[in-house]
C-alpha cells in the first residue's frame, strides 16, 4: 500500500525554528579533538529557553517512547511478504572498483541483512557528478529508490519541495532504529531534520567535520627548493614570488595550472571574508552551492585569479581544460599543485611518483594566508542526509530504517569498512587494524573502504585516534609516505587550533525551502562560469567596472530573488546562527 507521508507527532518537528545545537559534530568534538564547535550554535541558546525546552522535551519523549515500545533489533520480525528495499550508491567511474551494484559486499549485505528479515536489497547507481539529473529521471519514471541521499542540504530541500520525499514520524523511527536515533541526539543533529515544520530527514555522521583534513593540496617542494624556498609559501606575496621564480628559472611555463569552472560549488571565498562575519551577510551570501557574485569576498578572490592569469601563472587555456586533464598535467610534471581527497588508494599520486621519481611533494599547511585569513569552509555537522521516497510503502520505509539500524551496529560497520581479516587488513602488535595496500582479491571493497555503502551511517572509517586515522587513510606504498603523513597530522593539529579561533566556517542552513534556488540555480551556474572567465581574463584596469556590471546582471538573472528569500528566512528565525 502506497502512501504520501507517515503521520507526524513529534513536537520538535512542529517547531517553527530549526535551531542548531552547540554541535559536537558528526564525530563529536571529542572525537575530532576540537576544543570549540564550528560557527554554529543553538538558536535556543540565543533566543531563550522556549525552543530549547521544547526540543529537549521532544527528544526525551521520543527516547521514552522507544524504550516503552521495546524498540530496536530485538523487537524485529521478518516481513510476512518479501519487501524490496532500493538503496542508492554512487557510481564514481573509478577504475579498479568492483561493480557498485553487484559485488561481494552487496551480496554480503543481502545475506546478512536482507535474507534474515525477508528483504530484497537492490542497489541503484547514481552518477556522482550528476546527482540531480539522475534523481529527476528516476522521479519522472516513478522509480525513485526507497532511500534518497545527498550531502548538500539545498538538494534535499529541493526534493522535499518537489514532492520526492515523505515526511516521517521520528517516534516511529526511534523505535525501529534507536542506535541511529540516539547518535543523532548525541551529536545535535535532530534540529536539521525539519523543513517548514515537517520532519523529512535523518542524518549520517560526519567525522572530524570541523577540522576537515581529508582534502589535501600537494605541491612540488622540489621546485620550491630549486628557487630558494625551504617551505611552502605562507602568504600570497610569497606564493606569487615563488611562482614567478619557477617561471623565470624555466622549470614550468604556467605553474598555477587550473581547469574550467563548473559553477555550482566553485570559488569558495571563506578565507577572503572579514571576520567576525556579519550574520545577515553570512545567511544571504555564505552558501557555497550558488556562487556569491557581487559579494566583496568573491570579488577579491576573482581579482587574485585575474592577477595570476595576467602574470602567466595560470594555464591560459584553463577554461577549456577539464579536471581530468588538469590532474594528468600534474601527474606528468606540468604544474605546481593539485588537490584531492586522501584515501588508502590514490592512483593519481602513485602515478605521479612513477612519472617523476626524483620529485618531492609537500602539503599546503592549514595556516597559509592566501586571502585575508586562514579561514576555511568546515564540513556540515552531519554527513549524508537521508530522506525517504514519497512513493514508498510503509513496509519499504520500515525496511530502510531497519537497514540503517543494522548497519549502525559496531560489528557490521567494522566488517563493511575493514573487510576480512587477513585479506583486506591485518592486526599489528598493538591491536590496531592495518589495511592491506592495493588489495584486489575476492573481498575487494568499494570506493574508500565501502564508503558509499556505509555513508547512510557515517562518512569515514575512524578509530577515534586522529593520528592513527590519518595514518590509516593514506597509501602505504609511496616514496614519501611517512613524511606526508606527518605533514597531514600537523595540518589536522593546526586546524584544531583554527577551530578555536573561529576560522572553521559552517554554511548557513535553512529550515524552509528557498524556492528561488531551485528556480534559478541552473541559470546562475551557467552565467557564473561565463562571467568568471571574462573577469579572470580581462585587462586588470577593466576589472572593477566589468565586475560591477556582471554582478548586476547576475542579480537580475535570479540571484537577487535568492538572497531576498534567504534574508526573509533569516529574519523569520528559520536559519542556523553564527557562534558568538
Amino acid at each position: 500500500m502506497k502512501r504520501k507521508a507517515f503521520e507526524k507527532t513529534l513536537a520538535i518537528a512542529a517547531a517553527a525554528v530549526m535551531a542548531v545545537g552547540t554541535l559536537a559534530g558528526c564525530g563529536s568534538s571529542e572525537t575530532a579533538e576540537s576544543a570549540a564547535p564550528a560557527e554554529t550554535q543553538s538558536a535556543a541558546a540565543e533566543t531563550g529557553s522556549v525552543e530549547e525546552a521544547a526540543t529537549e522535551a521532544a527528544e526525551g519523549e521520543t527516547e521514552a517512547a522507544a524504550a516503552e515500545a521495546g524498540g530496536g533489533m530485538d523487537s524485529w520480525e521478518p516481513f510476512a511478504e518479501n519487501v524490496t528495499l532500493q538503496v542508492p550508491v554512487y557510481d564514481r567511474g573509478v577504475e579498479g572498483i568492483p561493480d557498485v551494484v553487484n559485488n561481494y559486499w552487496t551480496q554480503w549485505i543481502q545475506e546478512n541483512f536482507g535474507d534474515q528479515w525477508n528483504v530484497t536489497v537492490e542497489f541503484v547507481p547514481i552518477t556522482r557528478n550528476d546527482v540531480m539529473t539522475d534523481y529527476a529521471l528516476l522521479a519522472s519514471a516513478g522509480t525513485l529508490p526507497t532511500i534518497l541521499t545527498e550531502f548538500d542540504y539545498p538538494k534535499l530541500a529541493q526534493w522535499a519541495n518537489d514532492g520526492y520525499l515523505t515526511t516521517i514520524d521520528m517516534d516511529a523511527f526511534a523505535a525501529v532504529a534507536p542506535t541511529y536515533y540516539n547518535r543523532m541526539v548525541e551529536q545535535g543533529q535532530l534540529d536539521y531534520t525539519t523543513i517548514n515544520g515537517e520532519t523529512y530527514f535523518v542524518m549520517g555522521e560526519s567525522t572530524y567535520y570541523d577540522t576537515a583534513y581529508t582534502w589535501q593540496t600537494f605541491v612540488r617542494m622540489d621546485w620550491l627548493e630549486q628557487v630558494g624556498y625551504d617551505h611552502v609559501p605562507a602568504t600570497r606575496e610569497e606564493y606569487l614570488d615563488a611562482m614567478q621564480k619557477i617561471m623565470d628559472a624555466g622549470i614550468c611555463e604556467h605553474p598555477g595550472g587550473g581547469s574550467m569552472l563548473t559553477g555550482l560549488g566553485s570559488d569558495q571565498n571563506h578565507n577572503y571574508r572579514t571576520l567576525p562575519q556579519d550574520e545577515k551577510e553570512w545567511a544571504m551570501y555564505g552558501d557555497y552551492n550558488i556562487v556569491s557574485l557581487g559579494w566583496e569576498p568573491n570579488k577579491e578572490l576573482i581579482r587574485d585569479k585575474n592577477e595570476e592569469y595576467n602574470l602567466g601563472i595560470m594555464n591560459p587555456e584553463y577554461y577549456v581544460t577539464d579536471s581530468e586533464t588538469e590532474k594528468a598535467n600534474f601527474v606528468n610534471g606540468g604544474q605546481y599543485s593539485y588537490g584531492g581527497y586522501i584515501s588508502a588508494s590514490m592512483d593519481w599520486l602513485s602515478s605521479f611518483y612513477d612519472n617523476n621519481p626524483d620529485a618531492k611533494l609537500a602539503v599546503v599547511p592549514a595556516t597559509v594566508v592566501y586571502g585575508k585569513t586562514s579561514a576555511y569552509r568546515a564540513n556540515n555537522p552531519f554527513g549524508v542526509i537521508v530522506g525517504f521516497s514519497s512513493t514508498a510503502s510503509e513496509d519499504e520505509i520500515k525496511a530502510a530504517w531497519m537497514y540503517m539500524e543494522w548497519m549502525s551496529q559496531e560489528d557490521v560497520l567494522h566488517t563493511l569498512q575493514w573487510g576480512v581479516e587477513g585479506e583486506n587488513y591485518t592486526v599489528d602488535e598493538n591491536g590496531n587494524d592495518i589495511s592491506v595496500g592495493d588489495y584486489s582479491g575476492e573481498y575487494q571493497q568499494g570506493y574508500n573502504y565501502n564508503g558509499d555503502y556505509v555513508s547512510v551511517v557515517t562518512n569515514a572509517r575512524i578509530t577515534g585516534d586522529p593520528e592513527l586515522d590519518i595514518t590509516n587513510s593514506f597509501p602505504l606504498e609511496l616514496p614519501q609516505r611517512d613524511e606526508l603523513v606527518e605533514q597531514i597530522i600537523q595540518f589536522y593539529n593546526d586546524r584544531v587550533a583554527l577551530v578555536e579561533q573561529g576560522m572553521a566556517i559552517v554554511d548557513c542552513q535553512f529550515s524552509t525551502a528557498i524556492e528561488a534556488e531551485s528556480e534559478y540555480r541552473d541559470t546562475l551556474s551557467s552565467l557564473y562560469t561565463q562571467y568568471r572567465d571574462e573577469l579572470t581574463m580581462c585587462d586588470p584596469a577593466e576589472f572593477d567596472a566589468l565586475y560591477d556590471q556582471r554582478a548586476q546582471e547576475y542579480l537580475d538573472a535570479g540571484y537577487q530573488a535568492i538572497i531576498d528569500e534567504r534574508l526573509a528566512a533569516y529574519e523569520a528565525g528559520q536559519t542556523t546562527k553564527l557562534a558568538e
